[in-house]
C-alpha cells in the first residue's frame, strides 16, 4: 500500500500543529497509510488521519516493515523551522508545512482526541479545584520544554513576566479560581491554585477541555485549546500570533515591538529561550498590557 511517512522533531506545540498538515494531506491523498515518528504519543493517540505511531528513538524493526521494498514511498524529514517562509515570516507555520509537503493549506487546524478515560482524569484534576461557584480559569504563564531543557524558569521571549502575571492574577481572582499550571521551577503566584504535577500531557490537554476560561502565552497549551476549538487569550512577546497563533483566540501582542535582533541573530531575530542579554525590552510596562488582559478574559 501507498504509505507517506512523517518524521516531526520538535516541541509538543509544534506536534499539535502538525495534526492539521496531516489533516490536509490526507484529504488529498486519502488512500496513503501515514505512519506518524514523534517523540509524542499524547498528541496522536485517538488520530484518525493516521495509520501507525512511532516513537521517536524508539523504532524496532522501522526499516524492514516500511522502507524496504516499498515501491511507494514518501518520507518527509524536513523541518518547518527552517524553510524560507517561516524564517521570513511570511506564513503561518502550518501553510509552511502544507506547502513543504506538497498541498495546498485549506484553513485545517489542529485536532485531538480522548479516549474515556483520558476524558475523566482531566475533568478530576480540574474539579478539586471547584471550591465554590466561580469559574475556573486555567492560567500557563510560563511556558518552554522545562527545567532539563532550559536554562532560566522566565523566558521574556513568551512568557509573561511575573510581576505583570501576579498582577493579572490579582485583578481576576476575585471572578475565578485560577488554576496555575506550571513546572516546579516557575516563579509562584499568591492567589492562585498552583499545578505543577507533573501528568502526561494527554490529561493536561483534557484539563484544557473541562476548563471554563483560558489564559495562555504562546506554548503547547495555546495550540491544544485550538484543537479543542476552545478560546483563549493569548499574551504574545517576541513571536508572533502569525506565524503560531489561530483566530479563535483573542491574541495580544506587548506594547512595544522589537524585531529587530541583537549580535547573536542568525535565522531568527531572538533566541526563544530568552537568552538575558537579549532581551530589548527597557521596563516592565512595555511589556504586556496588563488591562487589555484583564479585559480579554472576562469578556
Amino acid at each position: 500500500m501507498a504509505t507517506t511517512v512523517f518524521h516531526i522533531e520538535g516541541g509538543i506545540g509544534k506536534n499539535i500543529a502538525a495534526t492539521a498538515v496531516v489533516e490536509t494531506y490526507k484529504k488529498k491523498y486519502p488512500k496513503r497509510n501515514i505512519i506518524v515518528v514523534s517523540a509524542w504519543p499524547d498528541v496522536w493517540t485517538q488520530n484518525t488521519d493516521i495509520a501507525r505511531f512511532y516513537r521517536l528513538g524508539h523504532t524496532p524493526y522501522f526499516y524492514q516493515d516500511v522502507i524496504r521494498n516499498k515501491k511507494d514511498l514518501k518520507v518527509f524529514m524536513q523541518d518547518p523551522y527552517k524553510q524560507t517562509s517561516h524564517i521570513t515570516k511570511e506564513k503561518h507555520l502550518i501553510e509552511t508545512w502544507c506547502n513543504m509537503v506538497g498541498v495546498k493549506y485549506n484553513g485545517s487546524v489542529p485536532k485531538l482526541g480522548f479516549n474515556i478515560r483520558e476524558i475523566e482524569e482531566g475533568s478530576a484534576y480540574i474539579q478539586q479545584f471547584r471550591v465554590d461557584e466561580k469559574p475556573i480559569l486555567l492560567f500557563q504563564p510560563y511556558g518552554g520544554p522545562g527545567p532539563d531543557h532550559q536554562q532560566h524558569p522566565y523566558s521574556w521571549t513568551r512568557d509573561i513576566h511575573p510581576t505583570q502575571a501576579q498582577e493579572i492574577v490579582d485583578k481576576l481572582s476575585n471572578n475565578f479560581n485560577i488554576v496555575h499550571v506550571c513546572y516546579e521551577f516557575h516563579p509562584r503566584l499568591n492567589n492562585a491554585h498552583r499545578f505543577d504535577k507533573l501528568i502526561g500531557k494527554k490529561a493536561l490537554f483534557s484539563m484544557v477541555a473541562h476548563s471554563d476560561k483560558r489564559l495562555f502565552v504562546d506554548s503547547s497549551l495555546q495550540h491544544a485549546a485550538a484543537a479543542l476549538n476552545l478560546p483563549a487569550t493569548v499574551a504574545w512577546v517576541a513571536t508572533h500570533p502569525d506565524l503560531f497563533g489561530y483566530n479563535i483566540h483573542n491574541n495580544i501582542m506587548t506594547k512595544k515591538q522589537y524585531p529587530k535582533g541583537t549580535i547573536d541573530s542568525y535565522m531568527y531575530d531572538y533566541d526563544f529561550s530568552g537568552v538575558i542579554h537579549e532581551c530589548p525590552y527597557k521596563a516592565l510596562q512595555d511589556f504586556h498590557d496588563v488591562d487589555a488582559i484583564v479585559k480579554s478574559v472576562l469578556s
